[in-house]
């Protein structure tokens, strides 16, 4: 064979083969561009644009230490506690979730809360502490309801046990004036007298309404529990006055009822004195007139009680904070007992 031939055509062989691998070579995509996280200020401070979307979210929550006291003040035994222990130690981690875009309908907003509380009695776990949609006024799901919305200070009654449901709940806001309405699910709901109803048609029905007027804010609420056919009603007013303030609350139940029956009357006033930017002193006080109900859930007897206390508030830093708490209650013919807790909190 010719070796000059079989050179020659290796050659072209390897012509052909090279420029075929170059019409067929593969060229790298253009890296895509990042998408940064945007501040969203539509909403108030902390919300931030999804990526890829226009929903604005915010996480917040706390993490929150806090030891517990009371104690019997005539005879040393321990006051409204199961434990033979007189003081107690928990901590709560809450996580919450804010989703916010704006729609056709108004603003619609998505929001989770989930609380965790862990003690040494082996009471831990995560629950939902809230869990709701809005959309305009309107408002579904599990969330805290208007009786919720008490004084500053921790010494005040005037709302007792849960004050979260499953509801129901529009609200009409034009400046300084709003109203709303509510439907809860109360089964399985807690009274006073410690008796739980599960009825199958336990409905309740809140209605408020409220304005400020300059440095004073009013709102009248009332809620009636279907079930038990009884309701009370609580008014409101809180006033900047000097350095700080004032609150003044008054309640009135018909009987037992989800929403209040830890007296037939009441009426508490506080005063949150805020001494410097970082300090306040809430010292409060409150009257209950006939505290006992027979087994029908009507208010009988003659008992009454009162309560003092007073909440201390420091910003010891940005984002924490401490409360302490001490109150005094007196009931008549019963013991005094007094009770309260220091907290240490951060919020973020």
């Amino acid at each position: 064979m010719n070796f000059k031939l079989v050179a020659a055509s290796s050659v072209a062989a390897l012509s052909f083969t090279s420029a075929s691998f170059a019409a067929d070579a593969i060229v790298a995509a253009e890296p895509e561009p990042m998408e940064y996280v945007r501040v969203c200020d539509a909403f108030g401070a902390g919300f931030f644009y999804i990526p890829g979307s226009e929903t604005c979210l915010k996480i917040g929550g706390y993490v929150r230490f806090q030891v517990n006291f009371g104690r019997d003040a005539s005879n040393g035994g321990v006051a409204s506690r199961a434990s033979t222990s007189d003081w107690d130690v928990f901590t709560r981690g809450q996580l919450d979730i804010d989703a916010r875009s704006d729609s056709e309908l108004g603003t619609l907003r998505g929001f989770i809360g989930l609380q965790g509380n862990a003690d040494n009695n082996g009471s831990r776990g995560v629950n939902i502490d809230q869990a709701f949609i809005e959309v305009g006024g309107l408002k579904v799901g599990y969330f805290f309801n208007w009786w919720d919305d008490k004084l500053s200070g921790e010494n005040d009654m005037v709302a007792n046990g849960q004050t979260t449901f499953n509801a129901i709940r529009y609200t009409y806001t034009a400046g300084d004036f709003y109203a709303g309405v509510a439907v809860d699910e109360l089964e399985g709901a807690a009274y006073t007298n410690g008796n739980v109803v599960k009825s199958l048609n336990n409905v309740g029905i809140e209605a408020i309404v409220g304005a400020a007027f300059g440095p004073v804010k009013i709102n009248l609420l009332g809620g009636y529990d279907t079930d038990q056919e009884n309701g009370a009603v609580r008014g409101i007013a809180m006033a900047e006055l000097g350095p700080g303030t004032l609150g003044l609350a008054a309640i009135y139940a018909s009987g037992q009822n989800a929403y209040y029956d830890a007296s037939e009357w009441t009426v508490a006033a506080e005063y949150a004195l805020k001494v410097t930017d970082k300090f306040t002193v809430t010292p409060g006080f409150q009257y209950f007139w006939t505290i006992d109900q027979n087994g029908r859930g009507d208010f009988a007897g003659s008992r009454d009680a009162w309560g003092a206390g007073v909440t201390l508030d420091y910003q010891l830093a940005t984002n924490l904070s401490t409360k302490i708490f001490v109150q005094y209650r007196d009931e008549d013919q019963r013991n005094e007992s007094w009770n309260g807790f220091l907290r240490l909190q951060r919020a973020f």
